[in-house]
């Protein structure tokens, strides 16, 4: 049996693990930390995000997990209403769950012994039949081969520095994000299940994530930001409305974290040989474009239907040639939604406002199913 391992268990890595034995390869992942965890607090799966679920066979299991989004709420940030969603139908648009919601459901699916915490990699070389992953785990280096390996590390993956030493560094966006849970205020959220709030530099976004938390974000500029996470939040909260500004400060402060930005520009090639990138490592998204998760599990089933059989390095320059397409468009698309939405320039204040409430709820509404579209099919053949 062909044998791939992955370099990183998070929700990229560990849906990797979970399509590549979709297509019988047999599977092992390292994760650097101790335990297996997910940073962050909760997360929005978007409609994309949860037909590569249901491709993976977890759709069942995640969605009952979060919160269907039916009503989306647009306003300003003293309250005033914008536009109102409500989504028709049965067809589940987007949830919004607790990252170790996601997670947890994940690692069930992976099941017991594929994962071995504690090991940190130092280095990956590619030879004609085969990767080698060096790896120190318990003060111990040893060499593991594999015919694949995958770097699902994050934005600071040690497999991208391999592939690419020359590869610049990244370069700030501009923006920072303040992300949190709250709990036990989701009654506060009247009859909406997200609301986005836009104002002066500060976009503002919270949804219920379970029956009692409330998972919430501010985007910021870089000049609006202050030495930590309780002064930015001070910030961000300057003239918003008392209902999210409530929802917010219920937040405990290891609830609370903040983030600056940054880009990196859409790498030409991402692989070398039998060693290949998924999720962040390849292709770091803002925020923003809410399409973080979404394009690493995407990443994992294309992943899983290139090495269906065949050659294997022609799979994965396949895969990354159909997934290199697919998000660069989203990583272009980042900046140019955080300008709309994170900005202080007056005219594009207006005339986001205007858009926003000008465009029948019916579009609005469409827009979000966008990316919904089979992006695979170019694997299926």
């Amino acid at each position: 049996m062909r044998s791939a391992l992955i370099v990183g268990a998070g929700i990229g890595g560990l849906a990797a693990a979970i399509a590549l034995r979709h297509a019988d390869w047999e599977v092992q992942i390292v994760e650097q930390a101790a335990t297996p965890r997910e940073l962050g607090f909760a997360l929005a799966l978007a409609p994309n995000a949860l037909a590569a679920l249901d491709e993976l066979g977890l759709r069942h299991v995640v969605v009952p997990r979060g919160v269907e989004v039916k009503t989306l709420e647009v306003r300003r940030a003293d309250g005033r209403l914008l536009k109102r969603i409500v989504m028709s139908g049965a067809a589940v648009q987007s949830v919004v769950l607790l990252r170790p919601a996601l997670h947890g459901a994940l690692l069930e699916a992976v099941g017991p012994g594929v994962l071995q915490p504690g090991c940190r990699v130092t280095g990956v070389e590619s030879g004609s039949s085969a990767a080698v992953v060096t790896a120190d785990n318990q003060d111990l280096s040893r060499r593991t081969p594999a015919d694949v390996v995958v770097g699902a590390d994050g934005v600071g993956s040690v497999v991208r520095r391999a592939l690419h030493p020359g590869e610049p560094p990244p370069r700030p966006s501009g923006y920072h994000a303040l992300r949190g849970v709250s709990e036990n205020v989701a009654d506060r959220m009247g009859g909406a299940d997200a609301v986005v709030y836009l104002g002066d530099g500060v976009e503002i976004g919270v949804a219920r994530a379970s029956a009692s938390a409330v998972y919430w974000y501010i985007s910021l500029l870089d000049g609006a930001v202050e030495a930590d996470a309780a002064a930015a939040l001070d910030r961000g909260l300057r003239g918003v409305h008392e209902t999210p500004a409530g929802i917010i400060r219920a937040a405990a402060a290891d609830a609370i974290r903040l983030d600056r930005l940054w880009l990196r520009a859409p790498l030409v090639t991402w692989g070398r040989g039998r060693v290949t990138l998924l999720g962040d490592a390849a292709h770091p998204v803002l925020p923003h474009t809410a399409q973080g998760a979404a394009q690493a599990l995407e990443d994992a089933v294309a992943l899983g239907l290139a090495l269906r059989g065949g050659d294997i390095e022609a799979g994965l320059r396949r895969y990354e040639q159909v997934r290199a397409a697919r998000t660069r468009r989203i990583i272009q698309s980042g900046p140019r939604i955080a300008a709309m939405t994170t900005t202080r320039s007056r005219a594009r204040i207006a005339l986001r406002d205007s858009l926003v409430r000008l465009t029948p709820a019916r579009v609005l509404a469409t827009t979000m199913t966008r990316l919904a579209a089979d992006p695979h099919r170019a694997l299926r053949g």
